[in-house]
């Protein structure tokens, strides 16, 4: 397609998101809202997201390609940047997604492959979290990875918080797969990471502090997953803020919400407060309990209606379906000419 075509695609969603507007915040139900605006003017594309284990109201992020090896911890108190971490001797490539694992460490995810999958190995970044909040220079454990069956281009890696095994969602028009890497990564060699299960397009995932659920979200919706025997069962939709570009996701630390990130200048994050089955089981009420949904352990009035994706909650308004879908062509488009090979 021409240039000035898709420049003039992408022009009319960036137009029709400012005429629309996000939906908005704060509602009666307790539903999604704004928790803060990132500030930093040198986060453009944050497009990961991760709680800090050791610094109470700070999340991790990083940019998409075209940064550099950098880490950046933001305070949800004020949006302002507390911590630049640079990664020694890294040339990233496509940094798309950023975890925790039990132990402290963060994995960043140079996971992106936006040709469609032609990178024969991706790498994988390891480090502890800094004990004080700064800007500091640190040593990583790189590891290579490769996708049983072949390239993939992916954006979201997941650390389970119990067992420390990485997973990776794949990202395809056509729907992508849940990739279990090895039960412990090695820096020498390859690590194989094998289809466990079929995904939607996913932009970013999140396991619980508990790790018994799973939530995977792309650009406009998030889908809830029970983690049981190192396998997900599908739970339902859930609501998700609209935002211009859908690109992270994390449980907060109590496991009681989540936090979605979007990339572009001040990117707001929002908060959207999660109940019945879709809490963790550490935090989910007893069988006698009441979620406030009006029934013990459920979701409340349309909650069949969001497992198949016909609930009007949250982005899943069906007005915002065409804006949807002109916006994620125009910008699928962008960042491929952006990367192609010269």
């Amino acid at each position: 397609m021409p240039r000035s075509r898709i420049a003039l695609a992408a022009s009319a969603a960036a137009a029709a998101f400012a005429v629309l507007g996000p939906v908005p915040g704060a509602v009666a139900d307790g539903g999604p809202a704004v928790a803060f605006t990132i500030s930093d003017p040198r986060i453009t594309e944050s497009s990961g997201l991760a709680a800090s284990h050791l610094h109470k109201g700070v999340y991790w992020t990083h940019n998409d390609s075209d940064d550099g090896p950098y880490v950046y911890a933001v305070d949800s108190a004020t949006g302002k940047t507390v911590a630049r971490v640079t990664m020694r001797g890294i040339d990233p490539r496509d940094v798309e997604a950023i975890s925790i694992g039990p132990d402290g460490d963060i994995y960043v995810g140079d996971i992106g492959d936006n040709l469609g999958g032609t990178w024969p190995h991706v790498w994988i970044y390891r480090f502890a979290e800094p004990k004080q909040l700064g800007n500091t220079t640190v040593d990583v454990v790189r590891y290579t990875v490769q996708y049983e069956g072949g390239p993939r281009n992916a954006e979201a890696l997941m650390v389970h918080p119990k067992t420390g095994r990485v997973y990776i969602a794949s990202k395809n028009e056509d729907g992508g797969a849940l990739y279990a890497g090895p039960k412990k990564l090695s820096p020498k060699g390859v690590n194989v990471f094998r289809k466990i299960a079929e995904v939607p397009w996913v932009t970013d995932g999140s396991f619980s502090p508990d790790g018994t659920r799973l939530v995977l979200r792309g650009y406009f919706w998030a889908t809830a997953w029970r983690w049981s025997g190192d396998a997900p069962t599908k739970i339902g939709s859930l609501d998700v803020p609209m935002q211009r570009q859908g690109e992270s996701v994390a449980f907060t630390p109590d496991g009681r919400a989540l936090m979605y990130g979007s990339e572009g200048k001040n990117s707001e994050v929002w908060r959207a407060p999660l109940n019945g089955e879709d809490l963790p089981d550490s935090v989910a009420p007893d069988a006698a309990g009441s979620t406030g949904t009006g029934r013990p352990g459920g979701k409340g009035p349309g909650a069949d209606a969001a497992k198949d994706g016909s609930s009007g909650h949250g982005a899943t308004v069906v007005g915002f379906a065409v804006l949807a879908a002109i916006f994620v062509a125009a910008t699928g488009l962008r960042r491929i000419l952006r990367r192609r090979p010269e």
